[in-house]
């Protein structure tokens, strides 16, 4: 049991308290992070070991993707014991120690849940397949009858987001529906029992120090009644926005409600934060209502392109939606889902410049481990080290989700640069030794002393941080620029220099600034205005 962590600072909102409202979330992928075994996997006690690093660079609190016991099929994201420690990150008193640490320098940690799902090796799931059809323990679960003559067939036209069905016949005929891999059989929401054991793994967690919870498939746990056939020969999208029976319910606000009343009962501003891919903001807001969760991934501004009149419009669309319910918003480039984005945007000076306008904005910012660093996607992995399970599926996703998922360098000039002693799970690229954090600490000019300051600017000026708005200020085609106070960003997102009458002293900038009025190109500013 840990002390938990007091308020590091005041809220910059001053009449809405919550350090989330203006937090830099830090995102750790356990496997990918520090390796203290040489197993070449990472560990919790690698993490442990590198959090006097993420206290350094300026964040808040960080995030850990799963470290569950689990078989592993997709990434620790099928858990087989919510309350126990995958081996191969070690033990619960690893974790513990991670949270105690972690408290005693200022960081929060939010662990990563997944309701939606468990895996097949989950006790539950284990004795419902031993016990039958119409047993109690089928119903925690969504098994099915099979349609055609023989029950031949699957029990809808559901696809899985990983490509096939989403539904696997048993040996006794009957089918369970899995919206992910066959390995991840999907929990029946509606039980009382199910919704029992979350509550309580919540509590598990939060009495061991946690404080707050990513939610894996918020939006997936509740199905349409009945579940009806889509009715269309549509590929799924893991990160998409169509409406479906399966995603986006509305019983699943109840779910959160009762969520809330859980986290409230915890000292310190216990939080929940949900990955919710919905078919519009104000759909995601709904989740943030007072009585439900306090954050949502706003996967509408990553998927924004480099382009000014685009972000101008999901920035404006993305406080608007969150003010009614008094949520904060939240802004995000990369994880570990998606392709990073120095890749996506085509450059590192887009990556750098990308960051200070996230960084600028009002509201919460999530980081990805290594985009710190301005790491590149690694896009030539060979195929026999691929184990992201969308890539074994010829119509499923594009299976390329390994290449933000390499583990990150440390220190040398050679693999696996400071990562652990042992190698690392996915080959490093050559090239990562001028990227890695002994490389970068210490130089001005590097991508990590960049995002140091910036987290440094942010934390103390007034204007920065929390917030419902900005105000846009005249500027040329291609270019944003809006004040918050006495703080003035400029973003120029075109290939061009832009001439733009400085507002202001220059407090950060992505690239050197020849003249004052000159914007370069693919370059953000902050300004004291």
């Amino acid at each position: 049991m840990t002390q938990h962590l007091a308020d590091a600072r005041p809220t910059s909102t001053g009449t809405q308290p919550g350090w989330w409202r203006d937090a830099v979330i830090y995102q750790v992928y356990p496997r990918s992070f520090a390796d203290s075994n040489g197993d070449g996997m990472g560990d919790l006690e690698g993490i442990r070991s590198r959090l006097p690093y993420l206290k350094e660079l300026g964040v808040d609190a960080v995030w850990l993707s799963p470290f569950y016991a689990s078989p592993q099929a997709d990434a620790g994201y099928d858990v087989a014991d919510y309350r126990a420690i995958d081996p191969m990150f070690g033990t619960l008193h690893d974790a513990d120690a991670v949270i105690r640490e972690a408290h005693e320098l200022g960081l929060r940690i939010i662990v990563d849940l997944v309701p939606n799902h468990c895996s097949d090796q989950h006790e539950w799931f284990k004795q419902a397949l031993r016990e039958g059809p119409g047993t109690a323990l089928r119903e925690r679960f969504h098994f099915r009858p099979g349609r055609g003559a023989n029950g031949e067939l699957p029990p809808n036209d559901w696809e899985s987001i990983f490509g096939g069905p989403a539904w696997t016949r048993v040996a006794d005929g009957e089918w369970y529906l899995h919206l992910f891999a066959p390995e991840q059989p999907d929990f029946n929401w509606e039980h009382p029992a199910v919704q029992d054991e979350f509550r309580s793994i919540l509590r598990f967690w939060l009495d061991l120090g946690a404080d707050g919870f990513r939610i894996d498939v918020a939006h997936g746990l509740v199905k349409a009644p009945g579940l009806p056939d889509l009715g269309r020969d549509e590929q799924l999208k893991l990160l998409g926005n169509q409406v479906l029976p399966f995603f986006d319910q509305d019983g699943v606000h109840e779910i959160y409600r009762s969520w809330r009343l859980v986290l409230d009962e915890y000292a310190g501003d216990r939080i929940g934060v949900a990955e919710a891919w919905t078919p519009s903001a104000d759909r995601t807001a709904l989740y943030l209502r007072p009585d439900e969760l306090h954050q949502a991934f706003n996967f509408h501004y990553l998927n924004t392109g480099w382009d000014a009149e685009a972000l101008r419009s999901t920035i404006d669309e993305s406080l608007d939606s969150m003010r009614p319910v008094g949520a904060p918003t939240t802004w995000v480039l990369s994880n570990h889902d998606v392709v990073r984005h120095r890749t996506r945007f085509g450059s590192l000076e887009r990556a750098r410049a990308a960051a200070l306008l996230m960084l600028a904005l009002p509201g919460s910012a999530y980081v990805y481990q290594g985009e710190e660093l301005g790491l590149p996607e690694v896009v030539d992995l060979p195929d026999e080290v691929r184990q992201d399970p969308s890539f074994f599926k010829a119509n499923g996703q594009d299976g390329l989700r390994d290449g933000c998922r390499v583990p990150i360098p440390w220190s040398g000039d050679q693999a696996p640069y400071g990562f652990g002693t042992g190698g690392s799970w996915l080959p490093q690229p050559a090239e990562w030794a001028g990227l890695s954090v002994e490389a970068q600490t210490g130089d001005p000019a590097s991508t990590l002393e960049l995002y140091r300051a910036a987290l440094q600017v942010r934390r103390a000026h007034p204007a920065l941080g929390a917030g419902d708005a900005v105000e846009w200020l005249p500027a040329p085609e291609g270019v944003l620029a809006f004040r918050r106070g006495d703080f003035v960003c400029t973003a120029n997102t075109t290939a061009q220099p832009v001439r733009l009458p400085a507002p202001g002293t220059v407090l950060l900038a992505s690239t050197d600034l020849t003249e004052p009025d000159v914007l370069p190109a693919d370059t953000t500013v902050w300004w004291q205005g």
